[in-house]
């Protein structure tokens, strides 16, 4: 490679998240192929000790440092920090080493951009480099995240979350979208998209996409006819799901259904089948080449006006434009 125009320094400590590391690392090398050698990242590990250092990740495999945080210098086009975490009664609990958070905050100033991935967030905060910015991190640890650093605007629901020139990312495997919208851009869309094809990868998710499906991001429910309920609608898209019918299959009046039902789920009714709805209409969008009304249809809303209203809502796109970024199947 005759001349590096990005140089990836990703910094490695004891029990480092392994996909952490080597997730966007692939990225890179791949974007490197993929252009014929026009991206030219170069990606340089970085540890505590010397180059040549081995690092135990939290895998237990053990990756070798191509360089120590002393002798990194100035030229770091993108600094990027993996998160490691130590598993306590009470839950996840974020690794902070003070050595990495004061590499990190000297390091950061001569970097042109800052990225984290997963719990690495947590090292940015306590750098101080995320106060005044919105950021995001694993889902399991955002309520730490927000309490620890009350400075820091914590979003959990985003795949990753840029703020200025810094970037954040969510949990584990979001590193590889993370890491596509960081090559999107330096060399555009086109590249991104034949990097994720050769990960054969879900192509490359917004950032603004949630963490979860619907379902999962739900908690069970203490009443087992709510969960039953719920199973019923996740099954019966095409049905009727008003509040009036759903209450009927309840035998409940229809203000005793939606309060049983908020308290258990935490939305309303028509929110929730809204969701579900929209969730089933994005994967046929991203799937098939289904015409709108027919993806409407077979979803339960019904007519193109309602898609477009109610993906306007829940994830703010039209399905015309989810589908052209976002489309899996070959067009026939």
């Amino acid at each position: 490679m005759s001349e590096i125009s990005h140089r990836v320094v990703i910094a490695v400590f004891p029990e480092v998240d392994l996909l952490d590391v080597t997730g966007p690392a692939e990225v890179f090398t791949l974007a490197n192929r993929e252009s014929g050698g026009r991206a030219r990242y170069r990606v340089d590990l970085a540890g505590p000790g010397p180059a040549g250092e081995q690092v135990t990740t939290s895998a237990g495999v053990r990756v070798v440092t191509d360089t120590g945080f002393a002798d990194v210098g100035s030229a770091v086009d993108t600094l990027l920090v993996p998160g490691a975490v130590d598993w306590c009664a009470d839950g996840p609990r974020p690794k902070i080493a003070g050595g990495v958070v004061e590499w990190v905050r000297d390091t950061a100033p001569h970097a042109r951009r800052i990225a984290s991935v997963c719990v690495g967030a947590h090292v940015l905060a306590a750098a101080g480099l995320l106060d005044g910015r919105t950021a995001t991190t694993h889902w399991s640890t955002a309520d730490r995240l927000a309490a620890d650093y009350p400075e820091v605007t914590v979003d959990p629901d985003p795949i990753f979350v840029r703020s200025g020139r810094v970037w954040t990312g969510a949990g584990i495997s979001a590193c590889l979208d993370l890491a596509l919208a960081l090559v999107a851009e330096d060399h555009g869309e086109d590249l991104a998209l034949a990097v994720a094809r050769q990960l054969v990868v879900y192509l490359k998710r917004q950032g603004g996409q949630s963490q979860f499906s619907v379902p999962i991001s739900r908690p069970p429910a203490t009443r087992r006819d709510i969960d039953e309920l719920r199973r019923y609608v996740a099954d019966h898209l095409d049905r009727d799901l008003s509040a009036p019918a759903l209450a009927a299959r309840m035998c409940l009046s229809e203000r005793h259904f939606a309060r049983v039902f908020a308290q258990e789920t935490g939305t309303t009714p028509a929110a929730y089948v809204e969701a579900l709805r929209v969730e089933a209409a994005r994967r046929l969008l991203e799937a098939t080449d289904q015409p709108l009304e027919l993806v409407a249809r077979s979803t339960g809303l019904r007519s193109v006006e309602t898609l477009h209203r109610a993906f306007q809502r829940q994830i703010a796109t039209s399905p015309g434009a989810y589908r052209r970024r976002f489309r899996t199947a070959a067009p026939r």
